[in-house]
């Protein structure tokens, strides 16, 4: 039997349950949390702060410190507020975050990769942590459908479903009438409800663009295609100019139609107008026009999309956001623009608890970044921006973010106040190399100057702490935490061209368990970064595996073949391979991987694995911009834990947070909960 689930890596970001219609909001897709209830928030005179920096590593972070380079936090570690805090199986952003909101492991959450699959179409992948249910019904008039929720019609309409499970630990707190405000806060999107209105929060990592998707840049150029081309995280389109004038008929994509039979999407022109001489262009869109000099960014601009109706309705308007950089006058004109980012001002969707919580924000700090990924790495990895060009990008991105936390701090009285960095994690992504082998992209002198770099974004960061600290510090417990470290990424295991090669995956000539996979001689396949499925009889639907001992035979060979894996230097690639059945427990077990596989430092997942996909080299050397990771083994890339307060707990873990947030409020650690308390 052969899958007929034919989909490529840029087709399933296109399409994919998380993008492709997330944020259909005014556009039909309800997000099934969204709290239309006023906030009511009690006082109660206790303070916690947590600073959440994301992959901020600790080998990194001691080193820095030993160097004088780090004085706020060497402080804290000097007074017993410092470990190396254990992350999550498998040390992913999704698994990570959602173990620190649930006190306890993905058994608890059933976040297990990025990338889940369902096994009843036989390894149909989807986004892990929340994912668009379509809706069933509509009523056909001309080129619009229309779904109606009400009698007779009674349409099913679609919902975005946060597919973490469990309870988090603000509910607690919540429920106890103790406030919490979270902000950038990864894996809630849709933003949960607080029902009892002591809970506001903005969503982080998972949050969407206009277009549904992670961050969709739009790239105009010279040398461009003569069709727009799309590619992962982008897309590239032609502009030409007739005396110094662009074409006519440029345009802007923003979110789909789905009010169209078919649906397409909306689009605004606009028009450039170039001045070589100057170094300068006008970009004239909606009635405004833009000045830029070569090098520079726009503010933000807001923008209008026009989804039509039938001809009884009026048109809908749904607002975005966007910035402009004119990269390149001449010889090669080029233009980058941003993903159409939400409207913090006017959001199409909610991605805030309450919903009102971003408009109040943006009332005071105007336009940012609201999509749960915002340094463009993809414009990096896609060869559109330089080094540079993405260091600068990135600046933005932690200038804003660093605007937002002096609102959080003068909008907090008590309780508790949880504040994410993203600079730490995504630049680290892109310019971490503490090597002198080669780096993927850059010279050697390069990797150095960009690490040193990434460094300067440590400093910052003691410096914002230690800000903190002299605010809070005598009237608050502030906790600093990351959810992992970081490592090199060199080189790239092909897992599942490892599998075929040994008998796993048939046929030998097979190139991905998406498409040419004959199930009924395959026993195994990999899917996500960390995840290796068995194929088992009466879970997946061609399944052949069966449980009992032809299982336990199966998952001890492949557990050992793949521990004895050794690169051409001899050095393990694979520091542990660790069943599920035996290190996670909980209700949401369903999804999980039978195997997650724990790499060694400088190693990961291919980029084809994490799509099912099958290389022609079991190891290659990793070639993208994106140069270091952390999807490792949970044993090489432990977060960070820094307090204010000395710290009893000989291997604090993520899971110990919650509990330790609830103990500081006088809160019991309820049974749901892995973790215990720190103190």
């Amino acid at each position: 039997m052969t899958c007929k689930n034919k989909l490529n890596r840029r087709e399933f970001l296109k399409q994919s349950a998380v993008t492709a219609a997330a944020l259909a909001t005014g556009l039909g897709v309800r997000p099934v949390f969204a709290s239309k209830k006023n906030t009511i928030l009690t006082r109660t005179g206790k303070k916690v702060v947590i600073i959440g920096i994301d992959g901020m590593d600790p080998l990194l972070s001691e080193k820095m410190m030993k160097q004088g380079k780090l004085p706020n936090l060497a402080r804290l570690a000097e007074l017993g507020g410092y470990k190396r805090l254990g992350t999550s199986i498998p040390p992913q952003s999704p698994v990570a975050w959602a173990s620190f909101i649930n006190g306890a492991g993905p058994g608890s959450h059933g976040i297990f990769d990025f990338i889940h699959r369902n096994p009843e179409k036989q390894c149909a992948p989807f986004f892990s942590a929340a994912e668009t249910v379509p809706g069933e019904g509509y009523l056909e008039i001309g080129d619009h459908k229309l779904q109606l929720d009400f009698w007779p019609f009674n349409h099913q309409q679609s919902q975005t479903l946060l597919r973490r499970k469990g309870t988090p630990f603000w509910d607690y707190l919540d429920a106890a009438g103790i406030p919490s405000v979270f902000y950038d806060l990864p894996s809630n999107y849709p933003p949960s409800p607080s029902k009892h209105g002591n809970h506001r929060c903005l969503s982080g990592m998972g949050t969407p663009d206009m277009t549904g998707t992670y961050g969709t840049y739009q790239y105009f150029s010279e040398d461009g295609p003569t069709q727009t081309r799309h590619e992962g995280g982008g897309q590239r389109s032609l502009i030409f100019f007739d005396n110094e004038t662009s074409q006519p008929g440029l345009k802007i994509n923003g979110p789909s139609n789905s009010f169209l039979k078919q649906p397409e999407p909306a689009t605004i022109e606009f028009t450039v107008y170039r001045d070589k001489q100057a170094r300068a262009a006008v970009i004239e869109i909606q009635g405004r026009k833009i000045v830029l000099k070569e090098g520079r960014w726009s503010r933000w601009i807001k923008l209008d999309f026009g989804l039509s109706m039938p001809s009884f309705m009026p048109d809908k308007k749904i607002p975005g956001i966007c910035r402009f950089y004119l990269q390149q006058v001449g010889p090669n004109f080029s233009l980058y623009v941003s993903p159409i980012n939400i409207d913090p001002s006017e959001p199409a969707i909610p991605i805030t608890e309450p919903s009102t919580f971003i408009t109040d924000i943006s009332r005071d700090l105007g336009q940012f970044y609201t999509t749960g990924f915002q340094e463009d790495h993809k414009a990096l990895s896609n060869g559109i921006f330089s080094d540079a060009e993405f260091a600068s990008q990135a600046e933005y991105v932690l200038q804003e973010r660093l605007n937002l936390l002096e609102y959080a701090r003068d909008d907090y009285d008590d309780g508790l106040l949880f504040f994410y960095f993203s600079s730490t994690d995504m630049q680290s992504h892109m310019l971490w190399w503490d090597s002198d082998e080669k780096h993927p992209t850059r010279s050697r002198s390069d990797a150095k100057t960009y690490f040193n770099h990434l460094k300067t974004i440590y400093t910052r960061m003691d410096t914002m702490v230690g800000d903190v600290v002299k605010r809070y510090g005598k009237e608050a417990l502030v906790l600093v935490m990351s959810d992992h470290g970081f490592a090199n990424f060199r080189r790239q295991f092909n897992l599942n061209t490892w599998l075929k090669e040994n008998g796993y995956i048939q046929p030998s000539g097979a190139t991905s368990v998406l498409g040419d996979v004959d199930w009924s001689g395959t026993s195994a396949y990999g899917l996500g970064i960390n995840g290796l499925y068995i194929n088992r009889f009466g879970r997946e639907r061609y399944g052949t595996v069966r449980s009992g001992s032809e299982y336990e035979v199966l998952a001890g060979e492949l557990i050992a073949k793949l521990e004895a894996v050794t690169d051409r230097d001899g050095r393990n690639v694979i520091r542990k391979v660790h069943r599920t059945d035996r290190t996670f427990s909980g209700p949401e077990t369903a999804l999980a991987p039978d195997l997650i596989v724990g790499y060694s430092r400088d190693y990961r997942a291919s980029w084809d694995t994490c799509l099912g996909g099958m290389g022609s080299d079991i190891l290659s050397d990793n070639d993208s911009a994106w140069s270091a990771d952390h999807c490792a083994d949970v044993s090489e890339v432990p977060g960070v834990l820094f307090c204010n307060r000395p710290i009893s707990a000989g291997s604090p873990a993520l899971i110990d947070l919650a509990p330790t947030i609830l103990a500081e409020f006088g809160l019991k650690t309820p049974g749901t909960m892995e973790g215990s308390a720190i103190f």
